[in-house]
């Protein structure tokens, strides 16, 4: 437990003390946020706020992991993963920003590295950690044999997690605090299980969201781009797969799943039916127009996610009793 806490405090450390530089390093070169038009009038005044954090939030992570780390394959897998998928948001903020081209990377070639991304998650988890080709419904206490289809469901764990990430980085601090959330739960599983090295891994992620919630808590200083969001995605995805809970991360991740549910609802509602079910998707900007506050809502999802993460530790904890 003692690493843990080292690492979780070096991480948010490093990102409290390197993140003012970073900033005005991004200011000086009008590195900022675009701002979609069709959003709501009051993210307009957010353009220009300092964008692609999620380079400070994986420096905060990768010093103290590679430092304490006992190079344990599951840890390795998780890190390896959020890096991975950090680099593919980075490429996607860089061609934003420094090639002005607005939709970023073209969607085929985030399928074709996500993939990649995806199968070199599987080699690390069944050659690496020699963990099983199986999908564990922990709630019904069964075990399903995927074989060959294990790498295509694992495929599906780091797209979705990814994507539902994403979306939730809408607000300042909503998707930070709600990974932090989800991170913090995959430490108690981890650490109650005796599985030190993942839950070191869990440590470092969860110190260095907390460390960038002090500048992305709103009104933000600096948001994480899809550099931070796509590596919190992969690092979620990435313990999902080396903890076997992979289906239980529908309830630990609730909070994401509701967020890109309501986009996929949106859509399909709109192109079918030609209406909208919420003012506007993912839910928390149908909030936002409904007149809440953007704390009041980024508080009220917290406790949400709080909620399903609790249930999902509770559920994982009653499994392996």
């Amino acid at each position: 437990m003692g690493e843990v806490l080292i690492a979780g405090t070096a991480s948010l450390l490093i990102c409290v003390f390197l993140s003012p530089k970073f900033i005005s390093f991004l200011r000086a070169r009008e590195f900022g946020q675009n701002i979609r038009e069709e959003g709501p009038e009051g993210h307009h005044a957010k353009a220009g706020t300092p964008t692609m954090g999620g380079i400070i939030i994986f420096t905060a992570i990768a010093v103290p992991f590679l430092l304490l780390t006992d190079w344990d394959w599951r840890a390795i897998g998780v890190f390896g993963t959020a890096l991975a998928c950090a680099l593919l948001g980075f490429a996607d903020d860089y061609t934003k920003l420094v090639k002005r081209r607005s939709l970023g990377l073209r969607g085929r070639t985030k399928l074709v590295v996500t993939l990649m991304i995806a199968v070199g998650l599987w080699l690390v988890a069944t050659r690496g950690a020699d963990l099983p080709d199986t999908l564990n419904l922990r709630l019904w206490d069964y075990t399903l044999n995927l074989g060959y289809l294990y790498p295509v469901f694992i495929y599906l764990v780091v797209a979705g997690t990814t994507s539902a990430v994403n979306l939730t980085d809408g607000l300042d601090g909503l998707a930070a605090g709600c990974a932090a959330i989800v991170l913090l739960a995959y430490i108690a599983i981890t650490f109650t299980t005796g599985q030190t090295s993942l839950a070191l891994v869990a440590g470092c992620l969860v110190g260095a969201c907390v460390g960038f919630l002090w500048f992305n808590s709103f009104p933000a200083s600096i948001f994480m781009g899809d550099t931070g969001s796509l590596g919190l995605g992969g690092a979620i995805a990435g313990m999902a797969v080396m903890t076997k809970t992979e289906v239980l991360l529908i309830i630990l991740g609730g909070i994401f799943v509701i967020e890109a549910l309501s986009v996929l609802i949106q859509v399909f509602s709109f192109q079918t039916f030609r209406k909208r079910v919420f003012l506007m998707a993912p839910i928390h900007h149908h909030f936002e127009l409904q007149a809440w506050s953007e704390t009041k809502i980024i508080l009220r999802f917290w406790i949400v996610a709080s909620v399903c993460a609790a249930i999902g530790f509770t559920l994982y904890q009653q499994s392996v009793q």
